[in-house]
């Protein structure tokens, strides 16, 4: 399994929007393919920011690719989220699940 994982930050008062986004948009569409095992999102506040840590755990990387399209290292960020966010990664990195 390999876990993929992206950060962005927005305002206090955007971060719920792009949550929505995340659930009513993109998790949606992420969970329909197949070979994705999983989409989640980790947010922390960090005084007037709020950072989120999106992680989607694939099959393969095929899987990967039949959403991030063939350069899988390039991050999937549409319109809508990038208008709630202020910064965000324009790549991704890409981890193997190791059973321990």
């Amino acid at each position: 399994m390999i876990e993929r994982t992206w950060r962005g930050t927005a305002n206090i008062d955007n971060a719920n929007r792009y949550i929505e986004h995340l659930k009513t948009d993109t998790f949606p569409k992420v969970r329909n393919i197949p070979g994705n095992m999983g989409a989640k999102v980790l947010r922390r506040t960090l005084d007037a920011h709020v950072e989120f840590l999106v992680v989607t755990t694939w099959a393969s990387m095929d899987a990967i690719k039949a959403f991030a399209g063939g350069n899988v290292a390039v991050a999937v960020v549409p319109e809508e989220a990038q208008a709630a966010l202020l910064k965000y990664d324009t790549t991704v990195k890409h981890y193997e699940l190791v059973d321990a």
